[in-house]
């Protein structure tokens, strides 16, 4: 069951779960994980390949986590399952066939993530690259053409759009000068608009050029193949956004 179902149980997770701590002066947790498909599938149509990230991070009383490796999914998911607060666990279908490397911390019964804090998966210096689940593949394929041509790319996992690791995304900023932020959701009021609001916000006077936004295309997702791949960002369109922030032909 994806998170397009959510809609059906949506009154429960945020006047519900989300709001009881609060309106109970912190006499009630409510320690349950909401954990589903999120995103873009294949070939499955405008109903069932929206992203939820921007719609539950914007909800006080929420966690909202979005993994992409598999390190990611197994200590965050602990980590959702140990916090009090309700969670949110946002995965991606399309990655559940994709294997990853696992470092030996990650394979002690111990192993958990700090929820709130994002992973610098390519360090870099010419530009930030900001992004979460799926489009982490895609942004460091990115890198790698980009490192090709010159430009050194900084890739950084958000893994928890609630909370925000604001201090890791302006450090970075404040490094390399440039900031594009890269997701499958709408671009209105999504997760690359908060971001770009929090570093001009903290980090304005760092930015060497304007802030870079890739997004899914402002429509219902198409149900046909070939138009579903422009609806969703792609390598090459993080390939054209870091040129034309590094002020390079595209």
């Amino acid at each position: 069951m994806t998170f397009n179902f959510s809609m059906q149980a949506i009154d429960h997770i945020i006047n519900s779960a989300a709001k009881s701590n609060y309106m109970s002066a912190g006499q009630i947790s409510v320690p349950i994980v909401f954990r589903g498909p999120n995103g873009a599938a294949a070939g499955v149509g405008a109903q069932h390949s929206q992203c939820y990230a921007a719609w539950f991070g914007s909800c006080p009383g929420l966690k909202v986590l979005a993994p992409y490796s598999s390190e990611d999914a197994r200590g965050l998911l602990k980590a959702a399952i140990r916090d009090p607060d309700p969670v949110v666990f946002l995965e991606n279908e399309l990655l559940y066939g994709e294997s990853f490397p696992i470092s030996a911390e990650a394979l002690d019964s111990s192993f958990a993530l700090p929820i709130g804090k994002a992973k610098i998966e390519r360090e870099g210096k010419d530009v930030t690259i900001v992004t979460y689940s799926k489009m982490v593949g895609y942004s460091i394929q990115a890198a790698e053409i980009l490192s090709k041509e010159g430009i050194s790319a900084e890739v950084i996992n958000l893994r928890s759009i609630r909370p925000l690791d604001r201090p890791a995304i302006n450090a970075s900023v404040r490094k390399t000068n440039r900031l594009i932020t890269v997701e499958e959701g709408f671009p209105q009021h999504g997760v690359g608009a908060e971001i770009c609001a929090s570093v001009v916000e903290e980090s304005f006077e760092y930015l060497d050029a304007p802030v870079e936004r890739i997004s899914g295309a402002d429509v219902p997702m198409p149900y046909a193949a070939n138009l579903e791949r422009m609806a969703v960002p792609q390598v090459e369109d993080i390939v054209r956004a870091a040129k034309r922030a590094c002020f390079r032909s595209s």
